[in-house]
């Protein structure tokens, strides 16, 4: 069985900006800059950008589709490929798996199934699944005799994100 190439997180978001729009490099930056409207919710620095292309076009994720002119040599335009949007679907749908992931990657899963108009109640009642033993555990532990702080805001952060997920299920 041939394991799958890890892709990061930027690598992941990068993807899906190009998955709504074959762009350059700099639109990708820009986009995922604090000023871009995926930036908001997590921001990517230009050169990690410009090498999450380097590294989804090494794994065949996405390929150059043409040129344009700019303010110096002409910019490459890439676009996802079939396997590039396989594994963008895959990750949309996958729930993260531990609790500190929620503010970075679900959010951005969130954000961009808005943009796109999907459905977001199949990952969220996922989601709610791989909680569900943490939140029972982290409960447990916050009330035993020699819970401590780290204890009990664990345990809130996780209640805090069940929260939020029925919310969301609630506005669907």
């Amino acid at each position: 069985m041939t394991r799958r190439a890890e892709v990061s997180l930027g690598e992941h978001a990068v993807l899906a900006v190009l998955a709504e729009q074959s762009r350059h490099g700099w639109a990708v930056a820009r986009e995922l800059g604090p000023e871009g409207g995926l930036g908001r919710v997590w921001t990517l620095s230009r050169p990690l950008a410009y090498r999450a292309l380097d590294q989804l076009a090494a794994r065949r994720l996405i390929r150059a589709t043409g040129t344009e002119r700019g303010e110096g040599p002409r910019r490459t335009i890439y676009a996802p490929t079939a396997a590039g949007r396989r594994e963008l679907d895959h990750w949309l749908s996958t729930p993260v798996e531990h609790p500190r992931d929620v503010r970075t990657e679900l959010l951005l899963k969130l954000a961009i199934a808005k943009r796109w108009r999907l459905d977001t109640r199949p990952l969220l009642r996922a989601q709610q699944r791989v909680f569900r033993p943490v939140l029972a555990a982290l409960e447990k532990a916050a009330r035993t005799r020699s819970a401590d702080v780290v204890d009990r805001w664990r345990e809130e952060s996780v209640l805090a994100i069940d929260r939020f997920i029925k919310g969301q299920l609630r506005t669907r």
